[in-house]
């Protein structure tokens, strides 16, 4: 008993120093799960996956709300897209987290690093790519895509999960024209709705420890208003050099775990 308590007080703020370090990458350019996850697994190797990843929804969805809110007082998020994307993005992340559970997904393990290496690579080649604020889309069209982004992430995020932040930016800067800073932004808008969707179907099948996942969404808010005011004090050059540095972290990542883990 007296090694007992002070191991579990280490693995607790080690979780909370991760849950903050998360909020502050993911709030910024996604990928706060990057941290938290793997955290998660190495303090807790014997609950079960679900759990964990049900538990980490608890403090993304607050850490993201967080930040969402953040930006909107200094940025103006462009709702026309964000509020389509966000409903596509629920609908599509909910029937991607039921589907987990039946459909393998080997295949798109495999094929993950791959697909971020060609938008680091992207991103890397245009120099000026996400510099400058240009919409491209407005009306129906702006509202079309908005609905297939969102449908097409979300899916992916309920099925799947990593990277979806990241991906997020990069679709918003590359098909609606936006800087770094304002694809950031309405990203937090349609991740929140992702999170959220997953959340509900953890919740409903028990695979959520509220009490740690609380615990850790102070500090994942806490992250998070910090990765806001960086990203608004230092614009978008700032945000694009932590989305490359994210990006190869998770094809180191996502490589490693689809062909030598």
């Amino acid at each position: 008993m007296s090694d007992f308590l002070p191991v579990l007080f280490s693995n607790y703020v080690i979780l909370c120093i991760g849950a903050f370090i998360a909020g502050l990458v993911d709030a910024v350019v996604g990928g706060g799960g990057l941290v938290l996850i793997p955290t998660l697994f190495s303090v807790f190797p014997n609950v079960a996956p679900a759990t964990l990843l049900g538990t980490n929804k608890v403090a993304g969805v607050m850490g993201t709300s967080a930040a969402a809110i953040n930006f909107a007082r200094k940025v103006r998020i462009h709702w026309a897209a964000a509020a389509p994307a966000a409903l596509a993005a629920f609908a599509l992340s909910f029937i991607g987290a039921y589907l987990v559970t039946h459909v393998p997904t080997d295949l798109m393990r495999k094929a993950l690093p791959f697909v971020l290496l060609a938008v680091a690579i992207y991103t890397l080649k245009k120099k000026d790519f996400g510099q400058h604020h240009t919409p491209l889309l407005s009306g129906g069209k702006e509202r079309l895509y908005a609905i297939l982004v969102g449908a097409g992430v979300g899916f992916y995020d309920g099925l799947f999960g990593p990277g979806t932040g990241s991906f997020f930016v990069f679709l918003f800067v590359r098909i609606f024209g936006y800087d770094f800073l304002r694809a950031s932004a309405v990203s937090k808008v349609v991740n929140i709705a992702t999170n959220l969707a997953a959340l509900v179907w953890f919740s409903y099948s028990g695979h959520v420890i509220w009490q740690l996942g609380l615990l850790m969404a102070v500090f994942n808010i806490g992250g998070s208003l910090v990765g806001t005011r960086l990203a608004m004090k230092h614009g978008s050059s700032f945000v694009r050099k932590l989305f490359l540095f994210v990006v190869s972290a998770l094809i180191l990542k996502t490589g490693y775990d689809a062909f030598l883990k």
